[in-house]
């Protein structure tokens, strides 16, 4: 029986390990060290231009501002809204209800 506590008890670490490191983890980190700002402090222009719950996020080379742009889906109510946030400077690139064909 302690075997058993065991192998749970390590399985559960396994577990939430795992949960942690993909809550820290959003598409195009690798690109996370040529960004100027963090992905928290673009989390924090996002809500303050659009409030609500993320769903979505990236960071990705884009046309428009420095080229390098964090992306946001959030959702407040039905609407779900797609927030961009410069990764160089930090400014607000686009703030606009997320069109029929979502990325």
């Amino acid at each position: 029986m302690i075997a058993s506590k065991k192998h749970v008890l390590t399985l559960l670490g396994l577990v939430l390990t795992v949960a942690a490191a993909n809550v820290f983890a959003y598409t195009g980190q690798k690109l996370a060290a040529e960004a100027k700002i963090s992905i928290e402090q673009a989390r924090a222009t996002a809500l303050k231009a659009y409030p609500g719950k993320i769903t979505d996020e990236e960071l990705e080379r884009e046309n428009g501002g420095s080229g390098l742009r964090y992306s946001f889906d959030i959702r407040q109510g039905k609407v779900t809204q797609e927030v961009g946030v410069d990764g160089v400077t930090g400014k607000l690139l686009e703030n606009a209800p997320e069109g029929p064909n979502p990325d």
